[in-house]
């Protein structure tokens, strides 16, 4: 079987719903792109999330290169996953686009407050971080230093709030331009 590239998606609190960017790639691409199941999206518990993003990279690897491509919540459990992975895990991963990564270090929302504090290891593998400039879940001096402290590019493209559906970003090309820079 020929090498591909993997594409898993990564979904935040409370998981994409049908009109998200991520469930929109992987409608267009389900060959390319696979959703990382959570057994519980709405009490996320840090360990099972990060424990599923370790198999599942794992699982792709076995088929070729990985990209991750996560959202909110998924970006802080890709960078605790990050903290704690062997090197040969996480030399499996080509790159990783992180949108809109919520700070829970600041939510008042008592079912993410095991993910604190957000890890802040530097990624082995290219990363690129993209959020606006009025998102409710992180101010951009936040997902600055997150970019900064995870080793990444930072993308800044205006207000589009989450940059989920609310956004009204629909399929979000400049969102596959940035993956197809990775």
């Amino acid at each position: 079987m020929p090498d591909r590239t993997t594409y898993l998606v990564l979904p935040g609190y409370q998981n994409s719903g049908p009109e998200h960017w991520q469930t929109r790639w992987e409608e267009a691409e389900p060959e390319a792109f696979r959703r990382v199941q959570q057994a519980d999206w709405d009490h996320p518990e840090p360990a099972d999330w990060v424990a599923r993003v370790d198999s599942a990279v794992a699982e792709a690897a076995a088929e070729g290169p990985v990209v991750l491509v996560a959202h909110s919540l998924g970006c802080i459990a890709v960078a605790r996953w990050v903290a704690g992975a062997s090197a040969e895990r996480t030399g499996a991963v080509r790159g990783a686009l992180l949108v809109a990564p919520a700070d829970i270090d600041t939510a008042d929302v008592p079912e993410l407050v095991g993910f604190r504090p957000v890890a802040l290891a530097e990624f082995p593998f290219p990363t690129v971080v993209v959020s606006s400039t009025d998102d409710p879940w992180v101010t951009p001096e936040r997902a600055r230093l997150f970019a900064e402290s995870w080793g990444a590019r930072y993308v800044e493209p205006g207000a589009y709030g989450h940059i989920n559906s609310g956004s009204g970003l629909g399929d979000w090309p400049e969102g596959r331009k940035l993956l197809a820079e990775l």
